[in-house]
């Protein structure tokens, strides 16, 4: 478990206080973390924020390979260190060496010191146990030393004697550090000793080497005696291979890895056109598909499985339905239920009240919604498999996973970066990029090349085009919406209103048909192909359930001339005719149920049809039968014989039987309404203002005239003394404006856990909140709670 907060240091004050406003506005930007309200009011309280180990953690994902490898080779070397040092241990030239520290110190976690050498954030140095495979150095294994122990392993080096312990361990640091003596010590090792210390010359964590009691072997105590391996003797602990004996052993040749350029594809020139040409036409057909999955899922929901998601079967049974392959289903329904257009309701998912405005919208409208959906998604969609090679379902309400957000970001970052006017000439090569660029990012299971199925997203969606960054992408990054809204309209076109309707009794919509005609087309007609044309086909059954619906014959003459150019087609009218005369000729009663007829021949017809002596038909009088089966099933029967019957309901009116329409109303998360709160400053704004704030004292104290700012600060400080002044303040402001917050509890059995609290309630010395973990309200002791930071 990484804790959300941890200890503090001034470094990064002193540094901060140097920079000037456009440097310390670029670290508010990178972590906007820091920033949340309220705001910090001083610089000592921002460096507070920066430092945490929560808020390292949300920074570290972002980082391409070189920073990382940098930043691990620092934790090392154990700042503060020269920067020389460093360039030595990566072997690397210092220009490249210092683009990943600025880098780092742009999102303050690295930075140098007054005298030039380089600090770094603790959390951050604490993310390695042991950074290079190095363990620890040999000054902080031998701390715990006494006099006389350092003074036997001075005079085991043959080193001067000396009275002072300081002295003493001053003497044996200075040997180990000279790479020629100790290499010198090493090759005078028995082969049993060398042998013991071979194991360690890889770049793994170092091999916890017993110390061996009741008594070592000779060959560890040779080790133990020449703090070649530093333990005990004569007790039941590991030894430690001080670090400078494990890069002793590693040789003089070796290095820390450092990789200060991408991977180098194939690339092809491509013009932008080229590219967004691609991009329109992928983005054209997902929106399409889009717009028709959502439209099966309100007129059919899918029915979700037992343990939670939409399964394999519902998702090939709706790709079928609108002719569109699975990555695809996915990706629409996990983009469409982030957007807010599907929800689950009960065992179903399905649309939304926000679907109906979404679907009356231009495609050019319609496409951002998803597309930003996809952008801010912690998953990837289109992945099928887990890692035992299980079928995963759709929507399966999963949590985030940061390593797919950062494959998402590191694509569109290795796009970004390749040379204008090229792409690469074969996309799978983006693997390797996307790892340099962000090295935690999680692959698919089911990949067949690095993040495969990524990239195969981004193509689908018109991010990628030819192996470029369509403009769409661009936009996409900006995280500007309007500025996405612009470059959709510009490639995606309008939606069609016209249809061309044929003597074969079909209706042909070139391109994506506006949702008025689509709904038009769907009550009158069965859809038979989706692609760039859609073909829908009339029929007598189609054109009954129409009538059923409550149409009449002139108003499909009325409302099909209305989109399209022509006149109706002959043989069209002549079927819409004929079946408004077929309609209704019949009437279905129920009572279990009643038909009636002014048609006594039909009804003696339908008496003597053999199909339907499972009715029980009996005539009551020369116009009226009773029928013993209820009207659904009579209905059904009758249609399926081939007549047109009309049902009434009680009052002897033809009853419309319109296809219904659920709707889901998404369950909201238990939090209260948030108050209006004052606008948050700009990062420009931010950063002048705290360079100008002074420096205050880390706690308040009113006898000093340093209040609190507020009577809940004060009341906290006095309950919750493991918070730092920065937490009460933040705890203290989600309590006032009901926000969401993360807390680091420790329970009382010892258990550390993180906790995203909401609707939080103050009564002292306690805290009533709903537990995003638990999914329930909990009471917490403010005394236990050691860390907070914005949800």
């Amino acid at each position: 478990m990484i804790p959300i907060s941890g200890s503090r240091s001034s470094a990064l004050t002193r540094w901060l206080r140097t920079l000037d406003a456009d440097r310390l506005r670029r670290i508010l930007e990178t972590r906007p973390d820091a920033v949340r309200a309220p705001e910090p009011a001083t610089l000592g309280e921002l460096a507070d924020r920066l430092q945490r180990p929560g808020s390292v953690a949300l920074v570290i994902p972002r980082l391409p390979l070189p920073c990382l490898q940098a930043a691990e080779a620092l934790a090392a070397l154990r700042p503060p260190v020269h920067p020389a040092r460093l360039e030595q241990l990566l072997e690397a030239d210092g220009a490249a060496v210092e683009v990943a520290l600025s880098m780092l110190a742009e999102h303050a976690l690295a930075w140098p010191g007054a005298s030039g050498e380089l600090h770094m954030a603790a959390a951050l140095r604490e993310a390695w146990q042991t950074p290079l495979g190095l363990g620890p150095g040999l000054e902080e294994l031998l701390a715990a030393k006494t006099s006389e122990e350092l003074r036997q392993i001075a005079s085991a080096l043959g080193l001067p004697p000396v009275t002072r312990k300081q002295d003493r361990l001053q003497a044996v640091l200075k040997h180990h550090g000279d790479p020629g003596l100790l290499g010198k010590l090493i090759a005078s090792a028995p082969p049993r000793a060398r042998e013991l210390l071979e194991q360690h010359t890889g770049e793994e964590p170092p091999v916890l080497l017993m110390s061996g009691a009741p008594a070592p072997d000779s060959a560890r105590r040779w080790l133990l005696d020449r703090a070649l391996l530093v333990g005990h003797e004569w007790a039941y602990q590991p030894a430690r291979v001080p670090a400078e004996v494990t890069r002793a052993l590693r040789g003089p040749g070796w290095h820390a890895p450092f990789t200060p350029g991408p991977p180098e594809p194939k690339l092809v020139r491509l013009m932008a056109a080229e590219v967004d040409r691609e991009a329109a036409a992928a983005a054209t057909a997902f929106a399409g598909q889009a717009a028709a999955l959502l439209a099966e899922c309100a007129a059919h929901p899918p029915a979700a499985l037992k343990s939670g998601g939409i399964g394999t079967r519902e998702l090939a049974r709706m790709g079928k339905a609108v002719q569109c392959e699975e990555p695809v289903v996915r990706m629409v329904l996990e983009s469409a239920y982030a957007a807010g257009l599907l929800a689950y309701e009960g065992r179903a998912l399905l649309v939304t009240a926000a679907y109906d405005a979404w679907a009356g919208q231009e495609p050019a409208d319609q496409y951002p919604v998803l597309l930003q959906a996809w952008w801010e998604l912690g998953c990837t969609p289109s992945g099928s498999r887990d890692d035992e090679n299980k079928a995963v379902p759709a929507v399966g309400r999963t949590p985030p996973c940061a390593g797919c957000l950062a494959a998402r970001q590191g694509l569109l970052t290795a796009l970004a970066d390749l040379p204008e006017g090229y792409g690469v000439r074969d996309p799978a090569d983006l693997g390797d990029r996307i790892a340099w660029q962000r090295p935690f990012a999680d692959e698919l299971p089911q990949d067949a090349t690095p993040f495969a199925g990524l990239i195969r997203e981004a193509e689908l969606l018109g991010v990628l085009g030819r192996g470029a960054l369509s403009s769409l992408g661009a936009a996409l990054t900006s995280d500007d919406p309007a500025m996405l809204r612009d470059r959709a309209a510009g490639l995606l076109p309008t939606a069609t209103g016209t249809v061309r309707l044929g003597a074969d009794l079909t209706a042909v919509v070139t391109g994506q048909p506006t949702a008025g005609l689509a709904a038009l087309l769907d009550a009158l007609a069965d859809r038979e192909t989706r692609s760039a044309a859609s073909v829908w086909r009339f029929s007598t059954a189609s054109l009954r359930r129409a009538l059923d619906a409550g149409r009449t014959a002139d108003g499909m003459r009325t409302d099909l001339s209305a989109v399209t150019d022509g006149p109706l087609p002959q043989p069209l009218g002549y079927l819409i005719t004929d079946a408004a005369r077929r309609h209704g000729q019949v009437r279905v009663a129920p009572a279990a149920c009643v038909l009636h007829s002014d048609d006594t021949a039909l009804l003696g017809e339908i008496t003597a049809h053999r199909a339907l002596s499972a009715l029980g038909l009996r005539r009551l009088a020369p116009t009226v039968l009773l029928c013993r089966l209820p009207l659904p099933e009579t209905l059904d029967a009758l249609r399926a014989a081939g007549y047109a019957p009309a049902a009434e309901t009680d009052d002897g009116t033809v009853r419309l039987e319109r296809p219904e329409r659920p709707r889901a109303t998404p369950r909201p998360l238990p939090r209260p309404r948030r108050t209006a709160t004052r606008p948050q400053r700009r990062p420009p704004e931010l950063a002048v203002r705290l360079l100008a704030a002074p420096d205050r004292a880390p706690h308040p104290d009113p006898e000093q005239g340093i209040p609190f700012q507020t009577d809940t600060e004060e009341i906290l400080a006095g309950w919750a003394k493991a918070l730092t002044l920065t937490d009460i303040r933040q705890l203290a402001h989600a309590i006032h404006e009901k926000e969401p917050l993360t807390i680091e509890y420790v329970a009382s059995s010892g258990n550390h856990t993180i906790r995203t609290l909401s609707a939080l309630r103050f009564d002292p010395p306690l805290l009533y909140a709903y537990c995003h973990l638990r999914e329930d309200e909990r009471v917490f002791s403010l005394s236990r709670i050691h860390a907070v930071m914005p949800a």
